[in-house]
C-alpha cells in the first residue's frame, strides 16, 4: 500500500478539460435523482420513515487510494445501514488512474475522498470541487526514517535521499522545514519511488519518506521497526491542514443538496460509530476488505479513531483559518499563482452538532 494513500497533487491539463466538460453531463443510472425528497431532514428516525417505501437513491463514492482506516466511517455507514436509513444506496469504488478529484469533478462519482491541498489547486485551476467534511481534524503526516538512519530533525536531511511521488510540493515542504533550522535543501537528493513500499525502499535506495503515521507508522510498531518521525505540524501551524476530506462538486450541492445532506449525515454516523467503537469498526472494514492486514487495521483503528473529531465541536467541522493558512503557505512557496477564495473551497453547511 502506498504511504497511506497519498496521491500526487494537482490535476493535469487534460484531466481538467475532461472534468470541466464532464460537469455538464448526467449519469441517470448511478447519480442522485433530482426529484428525491430531503431524507436527512428531521434526523435519523424521520429519514428512515420518509424513505421506508421509496427506492434508494444510488450514489458512488470514490476513495483516494487503497481502502484503509481513513475510510472506515464510509464502510460502517454502508454496512451498518446508515446510508440506507438516509435513503441512499452507496457504492464505494477505487479511483484507478483518473484519480478521485477528476472523477468527482467530471460527475463519474458523486462524492470522493480528497485532500485540502488538492482541492486548493483544483479550484485555482477552475475545477469547482468543494470539501464537505474533514475526515480527520489535524494533519497526522510527516517525514519518517528508520531509527538507524539517525535523522532526528530536518537539519539531518542534509546529505540524505528522500523518496517521494514526484510532486513539486514535496521539495517545498522539505525546504520549509529545513529553513526553520537553517539547513540547506540543496544537500537533499530527491528521487521518485512511486508506490514503492516504505519499508522496502528505506532498505534499498532512500533514507526518508513522507508517511501518515496512522498506517505506516503503526505498521512500523507492529513490525518492531523503530522509526524517527518529524510531523509537519511540529514546524508550522500552516501545515496543519485537512487531509483527508470528503469532497463533492458545486453541481451536486446546487442541484442535489438533499442528497449531499443525506450523505454527510450518514457518513457522520459512520465516523461517530468508529470513534465510539473502534474495535467493532475495524471488524467492519476487515470484513469488507479481507485482503487488508487485519492486525494492522485493528491497531491503526485504535490509533486513529480519537483523531477523527479530536478537538472539534462536531465530526467533519472545518475552519476558515485552516484553509487560508495553507493557501498562504502555498503562495509563499510559489505553489500557487493567485489567492484562494477559501470560503468557496469548503462548507460546514451539512455538518450537524
Amino acid at each position: 500500500m502506498r504511504n497511506f494513500s497519498k496521491l500526487k497533487w494537482g490535476i493535469t491539463g487534460l484531466a481538467l478539460v475532461i472534468a470541466l466538460t464532464g460537469c455538464g453531463a448526467k449519469n441517470t443510472e448511478n447519480t442522485a435523482s433530482d426529484n428525491q425528497t430531503n431524507t436527512a431532514a428531521g434526523g435519523k428516525e424521520n429519514a428512515a420513515a420518509d424513505t421506508k417505501d421509496k427506492p434508494l437513491t444510488k450514489v458512488k463514492v470514490v476513495l483516494d487510494w487503497t481502502p484503509n482506516t481513513n475510510h472506515t466511517g464510509l464502510y460502517v455507514a454502508r454496512d451498518n445501514g446508515f446510508y440506507k436509513e438516509h435513503g441512499l444506496d452507496v457504492e464505494i469504488i477505487q479511483p484507478g488512474e483518473a484519480g478521485a478529484d477528476t472523477m468527482v469533478a467530471s460527475g463519474a462519482a458523486d462524492f470522493g475522498v480528497g485532500y485540502q491541498e488538492g482541492i486548493t489547486q483544483a479550484r485555482l485551476q477552475g475545477v469547482p470541487l468543494v470539501s464537505i467534511a474533514a475526515v480527520i481534524q489535524h494533519n497526522t503526516s510527516g517525514f519518517a526514517s528508520p531509527a538507524d538512519k539517525n535523522i532526528k530533525s530536518p537539519k539531518d536531511y542534509e546529505g540524505k535521499t528522500y523518496g517521494g511521488w514526484g510532486s513539486p510540493a514535496e521539495s517545498a515542504v522539505i525546504e520549509s522545514l529545513m529553513q526553520e533550522e537553517k539547513a540547506d535543501v540543496k544537500k537533499v537528493k530527491i528521487v521518485s519511488i512511486g508506490d514503492a513500499d516504505f519499508f522496502t525502499a528505506v532498505k534499498k535506495n532512500i533514507d526518508f519518506a513522507w508517511i501518515y503515521y496512522a498506517w505506516t507508522g503503526v505498521e512500523a510498531e507492529l513490525r518492531g521497526e523503530k522509526i524517527n518521525m518529524q510531523y509537519l505540524t511540529d514546524y508550522s501551524e500552516k501545515l496543519d491542514y485537512y487531509t483527508p476530506v470528503l469532497e463533492t462538486s458545486e453541481k451536486m450541492i446546487s442541484e442535489k443538496k438533499d442528497i449531499v445532506q443525506a450523505f454527510v449525515a450518514a457518513s457522520a454516523e459512520g465516523y461517530k460509530f468508529a470513534i465510539d467503537h473502534p474495535g467493532d469498526a475495524a471488524e467492519v472494514l476487515i470484513k469488507a476488505e479481507p485482503s487488508l492486514n487485519a492486525d494492522l487495521v485493528r491497531a491503526s483503528q485504535k490509533w486513529i479513531s480519537p483523531k477523527y473529531q479530536d478537538d472539534a465541536k462536531s465530526w467533519g467541522e472545518q475552519k476558515l483559518e485552516v484553509w487560508t493558512n495553507y493557501a498562504d503557505w502555498m503562495l509563499e512557496h510559489k505553489l500557487l499563482d493567485k489567492e484562494l477564495d477559501a470560503d468557496k473551497a469548503f462548507t460546514n453547511e451539512f455538518i450537524s452538532e
